[in-house]
């Protein structure tokens, strides 16, 4: 498959050709940048939810114009927004997507079968990310096995994490052949901005359950997020690219606990 095989079908053929009866679900916060891109990329499909968060730029009027449906949700999680997404879907398949990330060929084709009914075997399936990152595609370390499940029915919801969103326990999961392709990051700083934002949330989270961290916790998670990343998954195969994204891996695990620290240092009588 060509990197530029889900980006190859025009939003005018799009518009034109029979839609997929399915709802595909957006949530955003400050897209302005890739959300038209991601909406014009998925005009086959029925019925397009972006459900915004209170965007500061242009992001719900961007989504609007290119023929998505725009609910705005304001402080809620992403698996929040997923769930308001999801409760006014008027089709039975619901897939949840991100704007930073598009559909393949095979996998609109798999979307199609299913959503006509010659397909449906599982309550819901997995998908693999292909996922690009400073100019090429991670093929090892953790990005290289990155599975999520995104495709479900619409009387399933989102865990609402700060982070690391997931779908509630579902017993029978398949898989799909086709994948989604992923451009998380536009450059090293996106990253690191990125980073800092969900290393808070992490934190928030743990601090929710009631865990602390210690020296011992910011010094040990980080280098065994890098051990594991470059060096047990591979990453190291990725060259350049992957020693980095195994860095900043580190990087975010340090900074997670150290948030973490901070905020138990702050509560303390």
């Amino acid at each position: 498959m060509s990197l530029t095989a889900p980006l190859s079908i025009s939003s005018s053929d799009s518009a034109t050709a029979a839609k997929v009866a399915m709802t595909v679900v957006i949530p955003t916060f400050n897209e302005s940048a890739q959300i038209a891109e991601a909406v014009a990329a998925l005009l086959w499909m029925d019925e397009i939810i972006v459900v915004d968060g209170g965007s500061m730029d242009d992001t719900a009027t961007l989504a609007e114009g290119a023929g998505a449906r725009v609910i705005v949700v304001m402080g809620e999680t992403i698996a929040g927004q997923r769930n308001a997404g999801v409760a006014t879907a008027r089709n039975e398949w619901v897939l949840a997507l991100d704007a930073d990330e598009r559909v393949s060929s095979e996998l609109r084709n798999e979307l199609a079968t299913i959503a006509a009914g010659d397909l449906v075997a599982h309550q819901a399936y997995r998908i693999r990310f292909r996922n690009f990152y400073l100019g090429r595609e991670l093929r090892h370390g953790p990005w290289g096995r990155d599975w999520h499940v995104r495709l479900t029915t619409r009387d399933r919801r989102w865990i609402t994490n700060r982070v690391h969103e997931h779908l509630e326990p579902v017993d029978d999961v398949g898989a799909l052949a086709g994948t989604i392709i992923h451009r998380p990051y536009r450059d090293v700083a996106h990253h690191v901005s990125k980073i800092v934002k969900y290393a808070k949330w992490g934190a928030e989270d743990l601090h929710a359950r009631g865990r602390t961290a210690s020296l011992w916790t910011m010094a040990m998670h980080p280098a065994w997020r890098f051990l594991r990343d470059y060096v047990f998954y591979s990453g190291w195969r990725d060259g350049s690219a992957g020693f980095i994204a195994s860095a900043l891996s580190a990087y975010a695990a340090f900074l997670k606990y150290a948030f973490l620290f901070a905020k138990s240092r702050a509560t303390e009588p």
